[in-house]
């Protein structure tokens, strides 16, 4: 235990003398700071997006597309497919029928608040069974639509992310003009980055006759998912795929999330490269500014590890002062702000929140953590191998 005591006694000492440094001491607490900022801050956004697209998801329902389509883009269903469906074994039931949302996916193009600019926006037909599936949808204000009426519904992210979207306001997408009837959420899902109205008005605006794009299903319990899935797919009148709700909305958010953390993880990497730098810096002015000091307790007995542990100590020590600094400003400046971004595998726009999470501020605080360990290190052992006889004779 008396290496653990020297160690203690030489960090005091070291940290008492930080006031005499405070020019370098500033320079790599900043540094650090800068770089978990950067990280935590763009890593919050791959993180909300990811939160966006899995809270849509749900283990006990399904979604049915034609067989080969990877979105709903691309699918295509009769109205018979989706009575089909609706009849198949292991699907939820109620006192109004079976729990199957048929729905159509469109994509309109509406100016954002932020540059003006067109974008696209989903425009989703839905019927009643939509809202009992979904679960998760509360409309917060205003109504919601009548079917069979050109009304429209806006979700939450949508109605932040794109000009003219009030409730009572009307908008003209194609030749049709559209009421704003009522504005809902649904837990933040990617549900809110879009706008709903009766599925049966909108195939009549978009000639789309009687078909039909995905039908999202509730099953009996998660379990039920192979039964449903077994029945779809020995059914020879169908030519469809089934995929849990959940998985879908996690394979559509694999792309952007990956793109966006690489691209953090770069900047804040080369970033790191200069934040080491000023950690080296600062280690060694301590390192060079005591080398009688470190000399005389090498003399007095102390060894050489602790002289080591308390560099590294010290450096580590200053590297998280960096990251938690760093880590509250990205959680001031980032936590809830509010943006949107373009979903690669439907082309269109997911309104959604960035999202400062404990366990993204602890991923930041290790990343300090390491800088600091590589800033003292060398330092650290330079002041061990110091000879004493020569550190002696320096002024």
């Amino acid at each position: 235990m008396n290496w653990i005591s020297q160690s203690l006694a030489i960090l005091k000492f070291n940290l008492l003398s930080l006031p005499s440094r405070k020019g370098s001491v500033a320079a790599s607490i900043v540094g650090i700071a800068g770089v978990v900022a950067v990280l935590v801050g763009v890593l919050s956004i791959a993180y909300g997006f990811r939160a966006a697209m899995t809270n849509a998801g749900a283990d006990d329902v399904a979604l049915i597309l034609r067989s080969g389509a990877d979105t709903e883009m691309v699918s295509g269903l009769s109205l018979d497919d989706t009575r089909i469906i609706s009849d198949a074994p292991g699907l939820a039931r109620d006192a109004l029928g079976p729990r199957a949302a048929s729905e159509l996916f469109v994509i309109i193009n509406l100016p954002k608040r932020s540059t003006g600019t067109d974008a696209n926006v989903p425009l989703r037909g839905v019927s009643d069974a939509s809202f009992v599936v979904r679960g998760n949808v509360d409309v917060v204000e205003g109504r919601q639509f009548e079917p069979g009426k050109n009304e429209i519904m806006i979700g939450q992210g949508a109605a932040i992310a794109f000009a003219g979207l009030e409730v009572g306001n009307h908008i003209t997408v194609g030749a049709n003009e559209w009421e704003i009837v009522g504005r809902f959420t649904a837990d933040g899902g990617i549900s809110e980055s879009e706008i709903w109205t009766d599925a049966a008005v909108l195939q009549s605006a978009y000639r789309r006759g009687s078909s039909y794009q995905s039908v999202l299903a509730q099953l009996q319990s998660p379990g039920a998912l192979d039964q449903f899935s077994k029945a779809i797919a020995d059914d020879p009148r169908l030519n469809v795929k089934v995929i849990r709700q959940s998985e879908y909305y996690a394979s559509q958010s694999s792309t952007t999330t990956a793109l966006i953390t690489t691209l953090g993880t770069l900047i804040a990497s080369l970033m790191a490269v200069g934040a080491v730098f000023g950690a080296l810096n600062t280690m060694y002015s301590a390192v060079a500014s005591r080398t009688r000091e470190i000399a005389t307790l090498r003399a007095l007995g102390f060894g050489s590890r602790p002289i080591v542990v308390s560099v590294l100590v010290e450096s580590l020590l200053l590297a998280l002062v960096g990251g938690a600094i760093g880590g509250i400003c990205a959680w001031i400046a980032f936590d809830g702000f509010r943006t949107s971004t373009l979903n690669f595998q439907s082309f269109s726009q997911v309104a959604f929140a960035f999202q400062v999470t404990p366990a993204l501020l602890i991923h930041g605080t290790i990343y300090a953590a390491l800088i600091g360990t590589i800033g003292g290190i060398f330092p650290a052992i330079r002041a061990a191998r110091l000879p004493i006889a020569t550190a002696l004779r320096e002024s």
